[in-house]
């Protein structure tokens, strides 16, 4: 197992190295999710969120496990940063739904038992919250697919240090940078690694042209209050 990591973090610092020379991890991997429509932007028809929020942007980072380029990327960049930052991580646990096919991508990668965790249980059959088998003492690293309210990132992270595991951190593809999120992930002591975020995310659609001048105010007014922001003039669509 020892060996197999060994080969696999030579590959990963290959890799990044390659990668480095041609554009910063965040930005590429902006790129790639608004070219596969993984992150979706509408400030003239915005969508609406489970939690009940009109936005303007959508996110559904299960579609990168249709493109091998992408999912490659982030199953490789997720491994070599939890290899530099939680280097004695045992289990890797991937949130439900959204993380589960990356948190397995990942732990095969780095020959890591893996499990998946639910914010709520089945309503049938043990009504589990953890699917697999974590140990007491051994330490766990969260794979999230996206951070906006953290609310189930921290609803998993109750659910792991209550079965015994000890949570060294979570690494996570998309974050929207809420600061309420990040205050209450600090406040439970969950550090957070994320491989690109809402600025750089911003930035780049500029930069290529996707979205205006105007819809880069409009999204950064969103932003800046999600839950009260209202668009004018138009009907939020599912």
């Amino acid at each position: 197992m020892l060996h197999n990591r060994g080969i696999f973090a030579n590959f990963a610092r290959h890799f990044n190295l390659v990668m480095t020379k041609m554009k910063k991890l965040d930005t590429l991997l902006a790129e790639k999710l608004i070219q596969i429509s993984a992150i979706k932007l509408q400030p003239d028809s915005p969508f609406s969120w489970a939690t009940g929020w009109n936005s303007p942007i959508y996110s559904d980072l299960r579609m990168t496990l249709s493109y091998p380029e992408v999912r490659n990327l982030i199953k490789v960049e997720m491994a070599r940063l939890i290899m530099e930052n939680f280097g004695d991580a045992e289990v890797i646990a991937g949130i439900a739904t959204g993380a589960i096919a990356h948190g397995a991508l990942v732990a095969d990668s780095l020959a890591l038992p893996m499990v998946y965790v639910r914010s709520t249980p089945k309503d049938h059959g043990l009504e589990n919250l953890i699917e697999g088998d974590i140990k007491p003492g051994q330490k766990v690293v969260l794979i999230e697919d996206q951070l906006s309210t953290g609310n189930n990132c921290l609803k998993c992270l109750k659910t792991v240090r209550e079965a015994g595991g000890i949570v060294l951190g979570a690494v996570v593809i998309f974050d929207y940078q809420f600061n309420g999120a990040a205050k209450g992930l600090k406040r439970a002591k969950l550090p957070i690694i994320t491989l690109t975020n809402y600025e750089t995310m911003l930035d780049v659609a500029m930069d290529s042209g996707a979205i205006t001048q105007a819809d880069a105010e409009t999204l950064q007014h969103w932003h800046s209050d999600p839950e009260n922001w209202a668009p004018t003039g138009f009907e939020a669509v599912d």
